[in-house]
Parts: structure tokens; C-alpha cells; sequence
């Protein structure tokens, strides 16, 4: 019988993380990269059609209006890359002003095989384009990407929609600086990071009235139950999202509505549950532009110049690594 190693190795690592989450004291909790299993892209491709979830229509709406800019600003042989690159739409204005010039190589890099489907459909009409999915977590795709290029080629790497913020802090500023690590001075950056802005409406971008983010957060018990065999009775939990002045990030939570013992075969495991108390599935940190600024150099960037989109407060940076 033939086995799909690449399904063994996923359900060893989610078997992994969830006894690492959940055994934990105190606060209980799960990476957010697991709510990205096939339905859950799906889901969040839904997300960002909301009317609450503004967040990805300004990051799209600075992309196709600046997207010229952006490719002038970036001469030469240019291999691109991007973290997370979901179905790859509002990366489309930037990789057709790039293929303008010249052949572009781009890589998305992502862990949800369909998500990277989707994304290749999604741009293979692009004259000039060529496009290398790479299913891999950002850091290991970034590097097989850096090994590819040529001496002369400089590198582009994408991470857009405010994915920086789902790094608690100070774990924001040295995920970017393991990404300088990896690139050469003059390789560029373009960074997408989502502005505070009154509390109410932030939390409406992940509690919005429809319940569609309701479903992407509970996707996460599905899939437990559907991959390690576990038994949360849905029901019994429900998605909560909350803002934290303290490190200006909205929370979301998943939190059992009774005293409750979950069974999870697949992670040999069983937790208990108090009524009231949570799972932390993801955390998104709202940034102000002095910050965007300060973290960058801290990093070992510096900022080549900024958009600013001030209907739903959010920027675009195009950052260039420094010399040493």
C-alpha cells in the first residue's frame, strides 16, 4: 500500500503542536498556521470579501495603485518571492508591472497545498511569468529560493496582509531579521502591516456578523477531529475575538462554554477544560508607522519609501536590506 508521506510528516507536526499548545500551563493555545488546511483557505478567501474584514481591500487597494512604482523602484534581475501568498490575486498588480520589463521567476511559498493551486491558476495568464509553488514553511522556502538565484539576480520577497502581526512581539522584529539573514544587501522588501485604528472596528474585522470567522477559528477543532481523531464536540465551544491594549493586538480564542475532558488519540492526549477557558489560535498585532520604522532598522533594513492607505488606516513599506 502507498502512503503520502507529505500527509504522515503534516499529521506528525499538528499531533506535535497540539500537544505542545495544549499541555502548556496557564494560557492554552495553537499556531495560527493550522488554520490554513484546505478548508480553511477557502474560508479566509471568504474573510476578505466581508465588509468588516477591510484589511485585505486596503493592502489590495495600495498594491494596484502603486504597483508601477514599485516595479521602477526595483531594477535589474529580479527572482520574487512571497510569504503566504494565499490564492495570489492582489499580488497580481505587482507581478504584472515587474513582467513589463522583463522575465520574472516568482515563487509563492506557502504550506496549504491548495492555496498554492489556486494561486497558480490564478496567474498563469501573465505573459513573461514563471511560477514555482514551494510547499514550505516561510523560512525554508526563502532559503531554497535564495540558493536558486544567480550572482548577478537580486531578490524581491512579498509578505503582504499584515502577516507580520500574527508574531507576538519581540518575535515580529526577529522573524525579520532571520529574513536579513538570508538576503543579500540591496534585496528588497515589501512589507504589508495593518495600522491601529479604533478598537471597535478592529475587532469587527475578526468577529464579523456573518460568522464566517466564527468558522475559520472552530475549522481548527474540524480538523483535529477529522486528523488525530479527536473528539470536540463543537457545540461546546465557541470563536471569541477581544482586543489587548496592553500589546495592541486583537486575539482570537476558541473557549469552552462548560467543564469538559477532550479526547485526542492521534497526539495521545487528553485535555481537560475548564467553563471560560481558551485556546489562543491567533494573534494580530496593529502597528503604528513609527513602529513599522523603528522595527525595520532594527532588523537591518531601511525603509526605500512608504504607502499609506487612510480610508481603513494601513501601509505598504518597500524596505532594502543594508550593508552589514
Amino acid at each position: 500500500m502507498l502512503t503520502n508521506k507529505n500527509v504522515i510528516s503534516s499529521t506528525a507536526g499538528l499531533a506535535d503542536a497540539v500537544r505542545d499548545g495544549l499541555c502548556r500551563q496557564g494560557q492554552k493555545e495553537f499556531p495560527s498556521k493550522y488554520l490554513y488546511d484546505s478548508l480553511g483557505s477557502r474560508l479566509f478567501e471568504a474573510i476578505c470579501e466581508l465588509p468588516e474584514y477591510s484589511l485585505t481591500r486596503s493592502d489590495e487597494r495600495l498594491l494596484q495603485l502603486h504597483a508601477r512604482e514599485i516595479a521602477s523602484r526595483l531594477e535589474g534581475d529580479l527572482l520574487v518571492c512571497e510569504l503566504g501568498s494565499g490564492s495570489g490575486r492582489k499580488t497580481r498588480y505587482v507581478l504584472e508591472a515587474l513582467a513589463r520589463r522583463r522575465h520574472i521567476s516568482y515563487f509563492p511559498i506557502e504550506i496549504s497545498p491548495a492555496a498554492l493551486a489556486v494561486c497558480q491558476r490564478e496567474l498563469s495568464d501573465i505573459d513573461s511569468l514563471a511560477v514555482v509553488g514551494l510547499e514550505r514553511e516561510y523560512l525554508d522556502g526563502l532559503l531554497e529560493v535564495a540558493a536558486r538565484r544567480e550572482d548577478d539576480q537580486r531578490l524581491l520577497v512579498m509578505f503582504l496582509g499584515s502577516t507580520l502581526g500574527n508574531f507576538s512581539h519581540p518575535r515580529d522584529t526577529e522573524f525579520l531579521r532571520e529574513l536579513r539573514l538570508i538576503l543579500r544587501a540591496g534585496d528588497a522588501l515589501l512589507l504589508g502591516t495593518d495600522l491601529i485604528k479604533p478598537t471597535v472596528q478592529m475587532v469587527e474585522a475578526y468577529d464579523d456578523a456573518l460568522g464566517v470567522t466564527a468558522a475559520f477559528n472552530m475549522n481548527l477543532l474540524v480538523r483535529m477531529n477529522r486528523e488525530l481523531d479527536a473528539d470536540f464536540n463543537l457545540r461546546q465551544f465557541r470563536h471569541r475575538a477581544k482586543f489587548n491594549a496592553v500589546t495592541s493586538s486583537v486575539e482570537m480564542h476558541l473557549e469552552s462554554q462548560c467543564d469538559q475532558t477532550v479526547s485526542i488519540p492521534g497526539a495521545l492526549l487528553q485535555v481537560d477544560f475548564q467553563a471560560g477557558e481558551t485556546i489562543w489560535t491567533e494573534n494580530s498585532h496593529k502597528y503604528s508607522l513609527d513602529e513599522v520604522s523603528q522595527k525595520a532598522r532594527t532588523a537591518g533594513f531601511r525603509i526605500e519609501t512608504q504607502w499609506i492607505d487612510r480610508e481603513f488606516p494601513f501601509a505598504e513599506s518597500l524596505l532594502v536590506a543594508s550593508l552589514e
